[in-house]
């Protein structure tokens, strides 16, 4: 059924904590993400709505990649386009152009066959762990269905035994007393984690995580994402995680990529120690300012960016030039106003600022 090994006395740790992290491993973060080929990429991805008052484009030209084992974490504002970049991702929903390609196909062009085989690969977990689950199925009969759907087990014993072996794989143990339960018997910790089987159940190469842990207490959250992380490294699943908390993009990407979004577009992309300790774009500098700093000492003296404007622009009525120059701190007239900045390599990352890449 599963053939990806499994030990449950492993002692590794499995996310490299952003404080106490190698210093001397950073700098190889990106050699490793680009090692290995993407399973799952967006090129020039767009998803434009329209509606009563004009063509909205909730996503405006991504491009994205995800390999096996690794971490890419799309982060940014409420409304920026990461979920509806995610349900691009997961084949949900149709993109208005550009592809979603899946080993190097796009999946618009697969048979029925390769499609399944992409359905099977890819999976999605769900923000809310309240309305993810069907409220009259036991978690034996949520987790086993895809196993019984898709023929992997051969009978009822096997699938309940398939099933066991799944929620320990997600620290729900011991395994036999949540068999029976409803989710309303569970606390949302449980739930997601009953998801998180579910989703693991099809032997995922990608799963893709919109805003997993955000309706979880902070220690379920971090014991979550210590699951995610194990299951990461041992079964070598690569992982689009949407976040709108760069403190949880930190610690679980801290290996990975975080790709910063506003407006529908990527404006910086690196590996997550480099976009972190030092940000370039204007936007993400205003992000990390904004995170709150528990230490009273560190958080008086901790530079906070000031915005130009609070005010996001209209997505149907989007200025000339940078979509952030309205708000940007380091704007420059007759520039940044004028001419849409590319998404460009610069200063060791990908970047889009017309400013930042001259410097």
């Amino acid at each position: 059924m599963i053939d990806r090994t499994f030990d449950s006395t492993t002692s590794r740790a499995p996310i490299d904590g952003p404080p106490g992290a190698d210093p001397s491993a950073r700098g190889a973060v990106e050699d490793r993400i680009r090692a290995e080929p993407p399973v799952l990429a967006l090129k020039g991805a767009r998803q434009i709505f329209k509606t009563p008052r004009g063509e909205v484009p909730a996503v405006a030209g991504v491009d994205l990649e995800v390999r096996p084992g690794e971490v890419l974490c799309l982060v940014g504002e409420s409304g920026c386009g990461k979920t509806t970049t995610a349900r691009m991702a997961a084949a949900l929903s149709e993109p208005t152009s550009g592809s979603v390609l899946y080993r190097g196909k796009d999946v618009s062009e697969m048979d029925r066959k390769e499609r399944a085989a992409f359905r099977r690969s890819v999976q999605y977990i769900h923000q809310d762990p309240y309305a993810s689950l069907n409220p009259v199925r036991t978690v034996y009969s949520t987790v086993s269905a895809g196993l019984r759907r898709h023929k992997l087990v051969k009978d009822a014993k096997e699938a309940r035994r398939a099933t066991i072996e799944l929620l320990e794989r997600v620290d729900l143990t011991p395994a036999e007393d949540y068999l029976d339960k409803y989710p309303h018997q569970m606390s949302g910790g449980q739930r997601q984690r009953v998801a998180v089987a579910r989703a693991l159940a099809m032997n995922p190469e990608v799963i893709i995580a919109d805003e997993s842990t955000s309706m979880l207490d902070v220690s379920i959250r971090v014991s979550l994402l210590n699951t995610l992380g194990r299951l990461r490294d041992e079964l070598g699943v690569g992982f689009l995680f949407i976040t709108h908390d760069l403190a949880v993009a930190k610690y679980f990407a801290w290996r990975g990529e975080i790709a910063v979004m506003y407006l529908g577009k990527v404006v910086e992309q690196g590996a997550t120690p480099k976009v972190v300790n030092d940000p370039r774009h204007p936007y993400t500098k205003a992000l990390i300012s904004a995170v709150c700093e528990p230490d009273p000492d560190l958080a008086r003296n901790k530079e906070r960016v000031r915005l130009r404007s609070a005010d996001i622009p209209d997505l149907t009525d989007l200025p000339p030039g940078c979509d952030f120059h309205p708000r940007c701190p380091i704007y420059v007239e007759g520039d940044c106003d004028a001419v849409r900045p590319p998404l460009e390599r610069a200063h060791d990352r990908s970047l889009a600022c017309h400013v930042v890449t001259r410097e």
